[in-house]
């Protein structure tokens, strides 16, 4: 059967990432699609079987973003998907030096096999708010073209520069490429499980003692029907992805019904070690500093451009409660340990400060 396509969309589309939630939601839904004729998945890790499951309809492919430019040459491919981006180190695998392997090299490398690649017509690309970084010299909102005002100190929004970077040289060497980048704020919602939500899923959540930031959190429904509109469409820029509005820390420990424990800033570290003892997730310098200063961004150009408006940031986080109700329980002996790693913070500031004295 022959499917009418319109000339925007796209006949082959090469998903990189899809050993992960994201990469994999976005290959099966473009998969559903009967205007495109072909998804490929590229990862170098073979997705879980609950993912795996996702991807019938899809073919896949074992290899680094950064090693498909074969496939995509091979593949005659039209429109590229990169989410491999890893937005947390893995101790167990390479920690650091193979994160920013994967994100800056690997996009690098798949950025020139997508220059040399003819019938490439369209690139989108992952990005995130995070590219803004968080200090208190930050403007109430940023638009698209808003400059950081200092280099983020956490590895995920250096890299996430370098990537864009990467991104505007390609542009200018590919004019005739509909290049989308999506800056996306943190992903919530009931389905996912990110270090964002085991942080609301702690009993005791540890905040920063006298900050109350604003947040901004997009679900990951709507992530995905912009990701989806960005492939069959036309949508060439930049744009930041978010919930309209937004909620403090204060009010999101509270509509999760969690308790915030406030700690100086270096306690909130220790607090972290705390919480990655007991496997809810893995907290950096870019989660710690969007704890203390928060990030707002204008979605204006997004929902013009896309006819598209995500729900609220409220409304996202309280589908992220409903999906986690009751939460996780933590024993008695564990509150201790985190009551010990937060006092062992102040106590060490105390004793920076008594020195300086």
């Amino acid at each position: 059967m022959t499917v009418d396509r319109s000339p925007e969309v796209p006949g082959t589309v090469v998903v990189t990432g899809i050993s992960r939630p994201l990469g994999a939601r976005v290959a099966a839904r473009l998969a559903d699609d009967p205007r495109i004729a072909r998804v490929v998945g590229v990862d170098a890790v073979d997705p879980s079987p609950e993912l795996a499951a996702l991807l019938d309809r899809v073919e896949r492919v074992r290899a680094e973003a950064g090693a498909a430019g074969t496939i995509i040459a091979d593949l005659h491919a039209e429109a590229v998907v990169h989410l491999a981006v890893l937005t947390a180190p893995d101790p167990q695998h390479g920690g650091r030096a193979a994160m920013k392997e994967q994100n800056v090299i690997g996009t690098m490398q798949l950025l020139a096999a997508c220059q040399q690649a003819p019938r490439v017509r369209k690139l989108v690309v992952r990005s995130s708010t995070a590219a803004y970084g968080a200090s208190f010299r930050d403007p109430a909102v940023f638009t698209e073209e808003t400059e950081p005002r200092e280099v983020p100190r956490g590895g995920f929004a250096r890299d996430i520069l370098d990537i864009e970077g990467y991104v505007r040289g390609f542009r200018r060497r590919r004019p005739d490429v509909t290049a989308t980048v999506l800056r996306f704020a943190p992903f919530i919602g009931s389905t996912i499980d990110t270090t964002l939500t085991r942080y609301f899923a702690q009993p005791a959540v540890p905040t920063v003692l006298g900050r109350d930031p604003r947040l901004q959190f997009v679900h990951v429904d709507d992530a995905l029907e912009v990701l989806h509109r960005s492939v069959t469409g036309e949508h060439p820029g930049t744009f930041n992805v978010a919930g309209a509005g937004v909620l403090t820390l204060s009010q999101a420990i509270r509509r999760a019904g969690r308790v915030g424990v406030p700690v100086v800033e270096p306690g909130l570290s220790a607090a972290a070690g705390f919480a990655r003892s007991l496997g809810f997730g893995r907290y950096g310098l870019d989660q710690v500093d969007l704890f203390v200063h928060g990030r707002v961004v204008d979605t204006t150009r997004l929902i013009e451009e896309y006819d598209f408006t995500p729900r609220s940031t409220a409304a996202a986080f309280d589908d992220f409660i409903r999906g986690h109700a009751g939460g996780r329980v933590v024993r008695a002996e564990q509150l201790a340990a985190a009551e010990a790693a937060i006092l062992d913070g102040i106590r060490r500031v105390r004793a920076a400060v008594e020195e300086r004295s």
